[in-house]
Parts: C-alpha cells; sequence; structure tokens
C-alpha cells in the first residue's frame, strides 16, 4: 500500500515538472528581440516622435494652401430715430432711413499667400529635413534598444552557463566523495582526505547558490529588456555552434562608420534643417502678398442704400501686401539666432565625428582582445582537461591525494568558466564594435 502511494506521488510529480517546464517561455536570440523592440517604451516614444514631425510637415505645409474662412454675427443696436431730413415745400420731415436695430452678418472669405518672403517654403523644407532627422533618430533608437536586449541574453546566458559548470562539477565531486568513503572503508585513505573533498563539496554548493542567484539576477533584467513579468519564468536557448570571429579592417569599420552613423546623418539633416530656418527668419526684409475674396451676406448689407432690413449679398476680391519697414532689429535678431543654431550644430558634427572615431577604435580593440582571450582558454581548458583526466586516474590507482584531484577540478571550471566568459565577452564586442560602425543589429 505504502509502495502505491509512493508511486502515485512520483508520477503526479512528474506531470507537475512536465506541466512547469512547458509553461516556461524558451526565447532564441531573434524572438528576443522581436519580443523586446515589439514592447519597448522608449521606441514607442521614439515613434510618437516620428509621427508628430511628420505632422509638423503638414501643418506648415497647409499654409501654402488657400485658407477658407466663415464668419458669423449678430448685433443688437440701440434705438434712435429715424433719418428725416425737412424740406421747404413739404409741412412734414420726410424720412430717409429706416431705423434697423437688428443687424445680421454672414462672411465667406478665401485668403491664398502669393509670396512670403520666401518664408513658408523654407518653413516646409525645414520640417522635411526634421522629419527625416526624427526618422534617423528613430533608427538609432530601435539599434540602442537590440543592444540593451542582446546585453541581457548574453549575460542571461553567462550566468546559466556559470550554473551548469558549476552542477557538472558538484556531480563529479560527488561522485568523488562516494570513490573516496569507499577508499576509506578499505583503508586506503585517510579520514583527512575524505574531510578535504567534502569541505571543497561544501564550498561549491555555495557556489552553487550565488550562481543561481545571479541567474535569477540575470532573468529579471532580461525580462525587463523584452518586457515580460519580471517574475515569469523564462529560458534562452543558441546554437551550440553560434560563436564565431569575424576579421574586421579598422580603416574599413571608420569609413563605414562616417558614412551609416545614425547621429551623424541626423546632425546632417539638422543643418540643412537650420539653414532653411535662417531663410524663413530672413523673410521679414521682404514684402509678403497675399490675395483675398470674400462673399458677404448681411442684413442690413451696409454697401446697399438705403438701408434694407433684409438679407443682400455682395463680394470682393483683391490683392494685398504687408512689408514691414521697421521692425526695431527683430528680423535681424531672429536671423542671428538661426544662423549660431546652425554653427551650433555644425561644432557638435564635429565634436560627435571625433567621438564616432574613438568608440570604433576603443570597439575595435576590444574585439582583438577578446578573440585573444576565447582562443588562450581553448588551450588553457585543453590543459586542464588533461591534467583532470590524469590526475582522476592516478587518484583511483592511489597514486594522487585528494587535494591533487581537488585543484584539478577547480583548475578545469575556473577554464570552463573562463571559456564561456570569454565567449559571452567575444559576443558582446563584436555586437558592439557593429553598432559603433552603424550597422543594423536587430
Amino acid at each position: 500500500m505504502y509502495g502505491n502511494n509512493m508511486k502515485r506521488i512520483l508520477l503526479i510529480n512528474i506531470i507537475l515538472s512536465s506541466i512547469l517546464i512547458g509553461q516556461i517561455k524558451q526565447l532564441t536570440l531573434e524572438e528576443s528581440l522581436e519580443l523586446g523592440l515589439r514592447s519597448s517604451k522608449e521606441l514607442k516614444i521614439s515613434q510618437s516622435k516620428v509621427t508628430a514631425s511628420d505632422a509638423k510637415i503638414s501643418e506648415v505645409g497647409s499654409m501654402l494652401l488657400p485658407k477658407l474662412s466663415l464668419n458669423a454675427s449678430y448685433t443688437r443696436l440701440s434705438e434712435v430715430d429715424p433719418f428725416q431730413v425737412t424740406v421747404p415745400f413739404s409741412p412734414m420731415p420726410i424720412q430717409i432711413q429706416e431705423s434697423i436695430f437688428d443687424n445680421y452678418g454672414l462672411q465667406l472669405s478665401l485668403q491664398q499667400p502669393l509670396f512670403t518672403g520666401f518664408k513658408l517654403m523654407s518653413l516646409r523644407k525645414a520640417a522635411k529635413y526634421s522629419f527625416e532627422a526624427q526618422t534617423v533618430e528613430h533608427t538609432k533608437e530601435i539599434n540602442e534598444t537590440a543592444l540593451r536586449i542582446r546585453t541581457a541574453f548574453w549575460s542571461f546566458y553567462k550566468a546559466q552557463k556559470v550554473s551548469e559548470l558549476i552542477e557538472e562539477n558538484l556531480k563529479a565531486l560527488a561522485k568523488h566523495l562516494k570513490n573516496t568513503r569507499e577508499f576509506l572503508e578499505n583503508g586506503l585513505v585517510t579520514k583527512n582526505d575524505l574531510l578535504k573533498i567534502d569541505v571543497q563539496y561544501s564550498n561549491l554548493k555555495l557556489k552553487k547558490i550565488d550562481a543561481q542567484n545571479n541567474v535569477n539576477l540575470a532573468r529579471v533584467n532580461f525580462n525587463k529588456a523584452v518586457g515580460l513579468r519580471l517574475d515569469e519564468p523564462t529560458q534562452i536557448k543558441i546554437d551550440d555552434n553560434f560563436f564565431d570571429v569575424t576579421v574586421y579592417k579598422y580603416d574599413d569599420l571608420l569609413n563605414e562608420a562616417l558614412e551609416k552613423r545614425e547621429e551623424l546623418k541626423a546632425l546632417g539633416l539638422k543643418i540643412k534643417a537650420g539653414e532653411e530656418n535662417i531663410s524663413a527668419a530672413q523673410s521679414g526684409w521682404f514684402p509678403a502678398f497675399y490675395l483675398f475674396g470674400h462673399i458677404n451676406y448681411n442684413k442690413p448689407n451696409q454697401r446697399i442704400l438705403p438701408l434694407e432690413n433684409k438679407f443682400n449679398s455682395t463680394w470682393g476680391v483683391g490683392v494685398s501686401m504687408n512689408w514691414s519697414l521697421w521692425d526695431w532689429g527683430n528680423t535681424k535678431a531672429k536671423t542671428i539666432q538661426a544662423e549660431q543654431q546652425v554653427i551650433q550644430t555644425e561644432e557638435m558634427l564635429k565634436l560627435l565625428k571625433e567621438g564616432v572615431e574613438t568608440e570604433v577604435y576603443r570597439n575595435y580593440l576590444k574585439l582583438i582582445s577578446e578573440s585573444d582571450k576565447v582562443e588562450v582558454s581553448k588551450k588553457v581548458i585543453e590543459s586542464a582537461e588533461e591534467n583532470y583526466r590524469i590526475t582522476n586516474e592516478k587518484y583511483l590507482q592511489q597514486l594522487a591525494t585528494s587535494s591533487d584531484l581537488i585543484d584539478a577540478e577547480v583548475e578545469l571550471l575556473n577554464a570552463k568558466t573562463q571559456l564561456a566568459t570569454s565567449k559571452v565577452d567575444l559576443e558582446l564586442a563584436k555586437t558592439e564594435l557593429e553598432k559603433s560602425v552603424g550597422r543594423k543589429i536587430y
């Protein structure tokens, strides 16, 4: 009866474990990028700026088109005597105009700018350049978000890998602990040998606790980066052959960066927008011409005499000019401000180019360094594996001490950990280098 209950409990645990594993999200790097970019609040803000910038083009463009407006009014006038005149041949005054106390007015007017000193055309061009700059900056923001997702992904992978390596080492130590107990029972080792391995096993279990905590923290950062709940169970999966080494040439990378970097493109477009703003500011030195027309439907209509207490329509068309002959330096001040804004942007572009050059060179050197670390780590791990194999065989034959075995295991664990860390650092260095030269990493 007891055995049957135990079987049921084990079966239930297996089923629950299977359900839990099925609920864990397993994400590849591509899936993580897609999910993170879609849920990014920063990108939604950036996209909103692009949309607003596009609307600015429509706003300025509308100023170039005819403006149709309708005005309506009603006025109640105070009562006055009707307009009368007295003539010699009439004993009674003659009424010329009746008094009308209720006035209604409707006016439909049309205005079309003909020439505004190049202001509207310049503002429209500036708005287009600003829109293009904002679009480029949105692409830059996507790349920045993709870098954060990639960094969180690989940090999560590194934490998981370190935890897995410690778990493997724990299993190996547990086996050695079992063998050592058997050796002790047969009088082949001392109690001290058993205690040394037992202490190492306990220390490694402590490391396992820290490693698992690092995995949990890395998972939290990863979940946040891809837009999931912080406590949602997630795992990542990659192809074991994912890591590779690409050969780059610094001169080619720098030329590519100066040509493709979104920040450089955006500032270049902002300079063009600023030049158009200068032209718009200078429009105050020119006259502005407008074509206008209107239809009036009033009661009474002031153009029809004598005034009648009924609705009458009249119309008019014409051309108007507005020229500010003296504005106390207002136009000049606006022009200076626009010119200085362009100068500031041009200097910012020069500084940014210097920063890009430094960033590319730093990331290039970092990639070379991380690549060398991977190659060295591979050689170290080969040596550590061979040393561990020989030491383990000697220990089983009682030709090596427990201290020798522990040292070999620690050396092998450190070598595997270093290799895993170096691979991740190499991948991140490659990603940062590609981003710094303006390549899309999403």
